[in-house]
């Protein structure tokens, strides 16, 4: 059926007819994107039209306006649609009958409305109220009824809006500011409105309001096909769902994307972020032009005043070579050769990034357009610029963008091309890959002054995860990656493998500060042997905590600190010649003694609370001391279970452990048993910590059985309410080869939740395994625990049997 076949039927059926030529339209396979909605809106019309046609007989002065989305012509399968009926106040019941005639056919097919009845002047002053109303009518459409009266709003609607672009855009640009701290930026959110979030279509409608005005305009390359791009994500969206929603929800991705024909879910999202790209380009660049135009404005008749009339020529301050300040942006000077300068794109970025001023769009285009590509391997200069570029500090993002939006990053790395856009789908990280690079970058100027070798700092900081664009393991294909663009850059050998040890040991000490136990020698020899000289150590180092301050707020904390920096003072040492010390041969310390004699004599457990802060030279000089947490140490009588029950009670009791360990001390001599050390650093879920008193009280009951663990927490658990989302992944567990001598390493990888510990410990109990230590981890909604085992007789366990514990626990877990 062709569309006037639909439109036919749609008239000569009535609101019937119409329903049922919009299902057709809907669910025809071969039609979708621009041609659906443009057939939905003449369908939407012809309908609209019939109604007033038969409504409004021989009433005149009246017409029916379209605004908004649905004026022009922007109809998804759930979109409002947005009316306004127009008179010239000549008869307020003929016109209240009409609208009712009008409203309530729609209402009863179940759409959506957006309605008002105004006359022109009414319109007008509303507009002037009110800037979503004013906004909506720069789209205005005339569908049925008096054309003239239509024509003559618009006309002056138009006029109102240049007349008035001085005062209201500034007001606009602000709307759009708020909107944008509200919803987030759409170019980075897993689950974006594609609506409301910066860059997407409110923006877009926002560009073409400061169109409108004659005052600036948008780039338009690119902007039209990003524009569709989310219009036609959210018409899949509406009729994968069936609701008018906005959202699009991580729930939902997956059917979005067959039904607009992609591979998959991130095939989906990184359309929609390339789309929320160009927008959010588009709209730092024209809000840039509205300030300048207005800024010239204000100044240019005081200035006439004072020269005496004439038109004053723009202030340049040159910034490098071939490239000056003008008004507020970075451009190219008259001499500069782009075509002759291969340099040039590297120099004028650098020279924005360091001024903290914007790229101008024209300065890009020209470089875009002109510039030759860079020898390999790159000059010196070039290296030189690139590394001032990153080490700029925040403003080398918006810098950045400005290059890459024009394809000037992927001609330099052409590697980009694959992370560029790509989303990371876990919980932890607020950027898309290519985002995160930058971020990371960004953080690293901030240890500059802490390594010897800051250039390799920041370009290792740039390149860390560029493996994530191909398959396996994002680090071993980095460090090849790694390689060789550090050789086209221009590094020197000896440079191009410090490099591809950063990014290949990228997560080396924050994992192995968080999940192996750090008295063992063998887990401090192979860091040592991974990082090879203290230089490498000292720019891992920096590279680590950069890299998890630009990931988000769950990745790094003054804890993760703490460990790292005392992982990396003991691989110091090893890289210095120190001996390491035999974690066996440790004595106890006399809290630790006194604490045993205790327990052994009172025949139950004893505790100890201790509250840690950050060392003061780490401590923030805007505030106190940041606490780590707390230190709790208990001592009880060996039995067995005594891991899955401190578990249990701390977690009935709302802490969380961050880091556990477990061993046996001996008792002076003469004295015949042994006593259990748990030495543990928690922190209160929220709230004030208990008091030990309480916690004594409850392990006590937990060891004696005459408190049930897991029915309490089974109770809590069902009281949680059940949020809607995706299904979490299933547990993981996997036994660490050659992590340790001393033990069998098994780590844990788990969606994170009240008593996890506690389930693991009774599930390694069950196993008839010792506990030797734990090192638990958790990054946003994911726990990342390892724990070091041995059997009855305190040695690792042999291959098979190590692999049948892994096994057990990990069927426990997904119970």
């Amino acid at each position: 059926m062709t569309s006037t076949d639909v439109t036919k039927e749609a008239e000569d059926s009535g609101p019937g007819g119409y329903a049922a030529a919009r299902l057709r339209l809907l669910t025809e396979g071969a039609r979708s994107g621009p041609p659906r909605r443009t057939a939905l809106a003449g369908l939407t019309d012809d309908w609209l039209s019939g109604l007033f046609d038969a409504a409004a007989a021989g009433l005149s002065g009246v017409s029916l306006v379209a605004v908004g989305g649905y004026g022009r012509g922007e109809l998804s399968p759930r979109s409002d649609l947005d009316l306004l009926l127009l008179h010239d106040g000549g008869d307020d019941k003929a016109v209240a009958a009409l609208a009712d005639r009008l409203w309530y056919p729609v209402w009863d097919l179940g759409l959506a409305l957006d309605h008002s009845v105004r006359t022109p002047a009414e319109a007008r002053k509303t507009a002037g109220d009110d800037l979503k109303v004013q906004l909506g009518l720069l789209d205005a459409r005339h569908l049925a009824g008096d054309p003239g009266l239509t024509a003559g709003l618009r006309t002056a609607v138009l006029a109102d809006w240049r007349n008035q672009a001085p005062r209201r855009l500034p007001e606009l640009k602000e709307l759009c500011a708020e909107r944008a701290e509200r919803q987030g930026e759409l170019q980075y959110l897993l689950e974006p409105d594609l609506k409301e979030a910066r860059g997407g279509l409110r923006d877009a409608t926002a560009l073409r309001a400061v169109a409108a005005s004659w005052l600036a305009d948008a780039p338009r390359e690119g902007l039209a096909d990003a524009r569709r791009r989310l219009l036609d994500v959210r018409d899949a969206l509406h009729l994968a769902t069936g609701r008018a929603t906005d959202r699009l929800a991580l729930q939902e991705q997956d059917q979005v994307a067959a039904e607009l024909g992609l591979l998959d879910a991130d095939t989906l999202l990184r359309q929609v972020y390339e789309a929320a790209r160009v927008i959010s380009y588009a709209s730092d660049v024209t809000w840039r032009e509205v300030g300048r135009v207005l800024r010239s404005r204000s100044v240019r008749p005081r200035l006439r005043a004072m020269l005496g009339g004439g038109k004053p020529g723009a202030e340049r301050s040159p910034l490098a070579e071939g490239v000056v300040e003008q008004d507020g942006e970075v451009v190219l000077a008259r001499t500069a050769r782009p075509e002759r300068d291969p340099v040039l794109p590297l120099r004028a970025a650098a020279a924005a990034a360091q001024a903290g001023l914007p790229l101008s769009l024209h300065a890009v285009r020209r470089l875009a357009a002109t510039a030759r590509p860079l020898p390999t391997p790159w000059p010196a200069e070039a290296r030189e610029q690139l590394v001032t570029l990153l080490g700029s500090g925040r403003p080398t993002v918006e810098v950045w963008e400005a290059l890459e939006a024009e394809g000037l990053i992927t001609r330099l790395l052409p590697d980009w091309e694959r992370v560029r856009c790509r989303p990371q789908r876990n919980a932890v990280h607020v950027w898309t890959v290519d985002r995160h690079l930058i971020e990371t970058a960004v953080r690293a100027a901030e240890f500059a002054r802490r390594v010897h070798r800051p250039d390799l700092l920041l370009v290792g900081a740039l390149l860390h995860d560029i493996g994530k664009g191909w398959p396996g393991d994002h680090s071993v294909a980095g460090e090849t990656i790694a390689r060789d663009v550090a050789a086209r850059i221009g590094f020197d050998r000896n440079d191009v493998t410090v490099l591809a040890t950063l990014v290949r040991h990228h997560l080396l000490l924050v994992e192995t500060a968080t999940r192996r136990d750090l008295d063992d020698p063998a887990t401090v020899r192979s860091v040592a042997e991974a990082v090879g000289t203290q230089g490498t150590l000292e720019l891992l180092h920096a590279l680590t905590e950069a890299d998890a301050l630009a990931t988000g707020p769950a990745a790094w904390s003054s804890w993760r600190g703490s460990l790292v920096a005392d992982l990396v003072k003991r691989v110091s040492a090893v890289l210095a010649g120190d001996p390491l010390e035999d974690p066996e041969a440790a004595a106890p310390t006399a809290e630790h003694e006194r604490l045993a004699l205790e327990a052994f004599r009172t025949g139950g457990p004893v505790l100890a609370l201790r509250a840690q802060t950050e060392p003061p030279a780490e401590r923030d000089p805007a505030g106190g001391p940041e606490p780590l947490g707390v230190e709790l140490l208990i001592a009880v009588p060996d039995q067995p279970g005594v891991l899955p029950a401190v578990a249990g009670v701390l977690a009935l009791h709302r802490l969380t452990v961050r880091t556990a360990e477990l061993r046996a001390l001996p008792l002076p001599d003469g004295v015949d048993g042994s006593v259990l050390l748990l030495q543990w650093r928690v922190a209160a879920e929220y709230g004030s910590l208990p008091q030990a008193a309480r916690l004594r009280a409850d392990l006590v009951r937990a060891l004696d059985g005459s408190l049930d663990v897991a029915a309490r927490l089974a109770e809590r658990d069902a009281a949680y309410p059940r949020r809607r989302g995706v299904v979490a992944p299933p547990p993981r567990v996997t036994v660490a080869p050659a992590a340790s001598r001393l033990a069998t390493v098994i780590e844990v990888r788990a969606q994170d939740a009240p008593g996890l510990l506690f389930r693991i410990g009774r599930a390694l109990e069950g196993a008839r395994v010792r506990v030797r230590s734990a090192h638990v981890s958790t990054l946003g909604s994911n726990a990342v625990d390892a724990f070091y085992v041995t059997g009855a007789e305190g040695t690792p366990l042999p291959g098979e049997e190590a692999a049948a514990v892994a096994s057990r626990l990990e069927e426990a877990l997904r119970a």
